[in-house]
């Protein structure tokens, strides 16, 4: 399924991507042109091909970490209110049944339980980013679902675990966005954008502090200033606590910023 042991410098890295909003990089909606440059570019800054893909969104909630086992996937369409031909958007990706078994091991390991589903698509979290960032669609993928809980800590527990597969050609992948607070990212108020660039700074220097420091400060994610209000409900954040818990002792740097209708964002790479 993998390569044979990677060199430390030949491991993949783990990344930490923004999504964007819906279908965004493929319709008619002027602010997002930095993030699309940014997310075109993440192949060529990896190390090598990965052999395969796994990928957590922030669009997946289980109640144990769940993979996709599908040999070929469909495509979950999670958005509305877009134009016709958003829905009309091809990504064919194959599935890694053997990838998703190495996962699951993986965790039992660790003494997490977890699960497989073998019908699910892939979610608009995975397809629209990864259309820019891998548009050959010929590495496999596999998803790995969040904790319905909402458990930060726990999350970073799943990416320790997944950790080894770095050193097996795999890329891990966690998408999301660093503010996605729906109801006032285009409200312009001045407060908000505020709060959103103190929390952006904190998540970033969190990010490439010490692996030690930065555990505990995603663990304790919530008491960073402007916490709620960029994140109501977090699971667009929790993807970056699997990305940091894989990246084990690596330290983390910030690989993208922007501005995006007055809020700040922010991708991450480890590693």
């Amino acid at each position: 399924m993998t390569d044979a042991a990677a060199t430390d410098h030949e491991r993949q890295p783990v990344l930490f991507l923004p999504h964007g909003g819906g279908p965004c990089f493929f319709m008619d909606w002027a602010g997002w042109d930095k993030m699309e440059a940014y997310l075109r570019g993440v192949a060529a800054t990896l190390p090598r091909k990965p052999s395969a893909i796994l990928v957590v969104s922030g669009h997946w909630e289980t109640r144990e970490p769940t993979v996709t086992t599908a040999e070929n996937h469909s495509l979950l369409y999670d958005y509305y209110g877009f134009p016709d031909h958003t829905y009309h958007l091809k990504y064919p990706a194959p599935g890694s049944p053997a990838l998703a078994a190495r996962v699951r091991s993986l965790l039992t390991l660790a003494g997490i339980r977890s699960a497989e589903d073998d019908s699910r698509g892939l979610d608009h979290g995975v397809f629209i980013p990864f259309m820019l960032a891998f548009p050959d669609a010929d590495i496999p993928v596999v998803e790995l679902s969040l904790h319905e809980d909402m458990n930060a800590a726990e999350e970073l527990r799943v990416g320790h675990a997944l950790a080894p597969l770095r050193d097996e050609n795999v890329l891990i992948v966690a998408t999301g966005m660093s503010y996605h607070n729906l109801r006032q990212f285009m409200t312009g108020d001045p407060a908000t954008d505020a709060m959103a660039r103190l929390f952006d700074r904190w998540l970033s220097q969190t990010v490439e502090a010490s692996p030690a420091d930065r555990h505990q400060a995603l663990t304790n994610w919530e008491h960073a200033p402007g916490a709620r209000i960029c994140h109501p409900r977090e699971e667009h954040l929790l993807p970056l606590m699997i990305a940091a818990g894989a990246a084990g002792q690596d330290r983390g740097v910030r690989t993208y910023s922007d501005v995006v209708m007055g809020k700040a964002l922010s991708g991450f790479r480890f590693g």
